[in-house]
């Protein structure tokens, strides 16, 4: 294409006309990726925000792919245009260093004596940019692509929106801490109280500055998601989201991290930490990253950023009354009321609430559809409640909840919070009948939980303390009184208790671990009221013949060490509906079906010693779905016929669909 147009610097550096531009020798890559470009739009370059270039074997072949390369280049440096190479089938050196094909090229281009400096230049410099090396199925390649692309398009959060209320001064302040434009690394503390809106003005921030940077992670719930899956595991999670790779890829890589993380410019965001251990392991120091770096954390404890040593901590202000007003009356009133009509008492909530925006929230939605008299008896209720006590302020929404939509918020906030709405999630809410599809719409709407466009399930941290305040009770020192577990050292209290104290107590409805304790088989077995078991690596062989939890709807034992599920084939569990013994490598043989009347999804996946499936499976009614994915000793499959219900046999990493006969 033809060097800089003559409007080349009369066009602001801010607009972007076109999202992305895409340069790539069509000869090498139409097969998948990208058709041929009109020369009508190679102009596009100058007003595009990302340039992706796929630099494939003949690509310095053409003398217009370079020219196109050079442009992008140079739009890159003056205008901050954000570029993106693809390095397909080739190394990223042989661009770098013009070797194989591309030092072919350039012998030639030499030889013509044209001017090749400046198309070298470009070159080396692309080939130093952080970008992929497509190599196996280009789907995957692809789709990991677009999502990069995808992210680094998001449009910012306008600081004028209404779901802001407060925001723009908040995040001008913030923005003006990170010095953006400033080299050197920045690491920048948001400290102030639970439900304050912390992490709303740490995701605002994030949303308006994450395409300056090459890398980019926003990780959530540290205190949390350290205490579930450990530290090891949250670096694997910033480092595959900064390198754009799976995490597989990375495990010997987290021993690393700070080289790996100095390899980029990049934007790390660790939102409610509570211990300087994790952003030891997590963030380290200022060496850990490079120039123009920065770290954004967000806490409760001001004390875990000062042992940092972080740059700057933005002091998190509640609301004023003014904006307290303004974002109450958002939620209270969107329902037709007016302002003027409410008056008084929402100047009473907003005096009650002091300013926190999690509590105005929630309590304008409680409010949103009620009459002034339902006003004045929430009010009235409300003096019942200590004003320190912020969880009774934010239970005033529970208790307007149907039974049903009550352990259904609770069952999200004990164990929920943070994970993928999967099928399999909504079958085992689906499976306790607790109605998920009607009851998250209703949580959703009552301000108590959110669904991200991810779809995984959120709520604030003290929406979340409240469901384990409820939980808790007037017993919170004796989990054994709980209605669900899902602490280790809770479970541990529990099987510590004498076994007379358990047996006259059936309180447990659920228990949900990521890992066993050695006690735990014979405790679960007399816990009469338990519909929900979930628990990582069982230490048994086989559950015991009185393990019979008549109420028993979810049974999930993964990588567990059961060579059979329980010993004997006459136990019966008369409601169970989904039973996940997924990655169990020890077993053998599936249980009697029949002893399973309602079962409607069993999951064996990677069970590699499993031989035999009981013959009983072939008349089961109720079966929906059977997973039997890397079952590499499964080598027969009883009979199918009498399976009416079966939609779905997953096997061998193939999906077999079947209808009813």
């Amino acid at each position: 294409m033809a060097s800089s147009s003559s409007s080349f610097h009369s066009i602001p550096p801010t607009f972007w006309k076109y999202g992305v531009f895409l340069s790539f020798r069509g000869v090498d890559v139409r097969n998948s990726f990208g058709e041929t470009i009109r020369p009508s739009l190679l102009k596009a370059i100058e007003v595009s925000q990302i340039a992706v270039v796929v630099f494939s074997e003949n690509y310095a072949n053409s003398s217009w792919c370079l020219q196109e390369l050079e442009h992008i280049m140079k739009c890159k440096d003056e205008r901050g245009q954000i570029v993106i190479p693809v390095f397909y089938h080739i190394d990223p050196s042989e661009v770098r260093n013009q070797k194989r094909k591309y030092g072919e090229a350039f012998a030639k281009y030499e030889a013509e004596k044209k001017n090749v400096k400046s198309w070298r230049q470009a070159l080396s410099d692309a080939g130093n940019l952080s970008g992929f090396k497509v190599e196996g199925p280009e789907t995957v390649f692809i789709k990991e692509i677009v999502s990069t692309i995808s992210e680094r398009l998001r449009v910012p959060i306008s600081s004028d929106d209404e779901d802001l209320v407060g925001i723009k001064d908040r995040l001008q302040a913030l923005k003006s801490m990170l010095a953006i434009d400033s080299q050197g690394v920045l690491m920048v503390g948001i400290w102030g109280l639970g439900g304050g809106g912390k992490t709303t003005l740490a995701y605002a921030v994030y949303d308006e500055i994450s395409s300056k940077f090459d890398g980019c992670c926003f990780l959530k719930n540290v205190r949390e998601e350290s205490i579930k899956h450990g530290l090891e595991e949250l670096q694997k999670e910033i480092l595959s989201r900064v390198l754009k790779q799976k995490k597989g890829g990375i495990t010997r890589r987290c021993k690393n991290a700070d080289k790996e993380l100095r390899r980029k410019k990049v934007l790390l965001v660790l939102d409610d930490v509570d211990h300087a251990d994790q952003l030891k392991a997590l963030a380290g120091s200022h060496d850990w990253f490079d120039e123009g770096s920065r770290v954004i954390i967000t806490t409760r404890d001001q004390h875990v950023l000062n042992i940092q040593q972080v740059n700057g901590i933005y002091n998190n202000s509640l609301l004023n009354d003014e904006e307290a007003i303004k974002l109450f009356s958002k939620h209270a009133l969107r329902c037709g009321n007016r302002i003027e009509d409410y008056d008084i008492l929402s100047n009473k909530v907003v005096s009650y609430a002091r300013g926190l925006p999690l509590a105005l929230k929630v309590m304008g939605s409680f409010l949103c559809d009620k009459d002034k008299s339902e006003w004045l008896s929430a009010l009235a209720r409300l003096k019942d409640i200590p004003e320190e006590d912020i969880m009774g302020k934010l239970k005033i929404s529970y208790n307007g909840l149907q039974p049903s939509e009550k352990e259904l918020f609770l069952d999200i906030a004990c164990f929920f919070r943070g994970r993928m709405c999967e099928y399999i999630r909504w079958e085992i809410l689906e499976a306790c009948g607790l109605h998920p599809k009607i009851g998250v719409k209703t949580l959703i709407e009552k301000a108590l939980i959110t669904v991200s466009k991810e779809g995984w399930f959120d709520m604030h941290d003290l929406i979340q303390e409240m469901g384990h305040y409820i939980v808790r009770g007037n017993n919170p020192q004796n989990p054994e009184e709980h209605s669900r577990v899902w602490r280790w050292e809770d479970v541990e209290k529990i099987c510590a208790t004498p076994t007379k104290a358990r047996t006259e107590n059936h309180s447990i409805e659920a228990i949900n671990l990521g890992y066993d304790t050695p006690n735990l088989p014979h405790v679960v077995a007399n816990m009469k009221k338990l519909r929900w078991f979930s628990c990582n690596n069982f230490p048994v062989t086989s559950l015991s013949r009185n393990f019979q939890p008549t109420k028993l709807c979810y049974l999930g034992l993964r990588a567990s060490s059961l060579k059979q599920l329980w010993e004997g084939d006459d136990t019966v569990l008369p409601n169970l509906k989904v039973l996940d013994l997924s990655r169990s490598e020890n077993l053998i043989s599936t249980p009697n079906f029949q002893g399973l009347p309602f079962l409607e999804r069993i999951i064996l996946q990677e069970c590699h010693a499993l031989t035999h499936i009981h013959p009983s499976i072939s008349d089961h009614k109720t079966l929906i779905y059977v997973n039997m994915v890397y079952c590499t000793s499964l080598e027969t499959f009883p009979p199918i016929s009498g399976m009416k219900s079966l939609e779905t046999l997953e096997r061998d990493s193939e999906l077999l669909g079947f209808s009813p006969s």
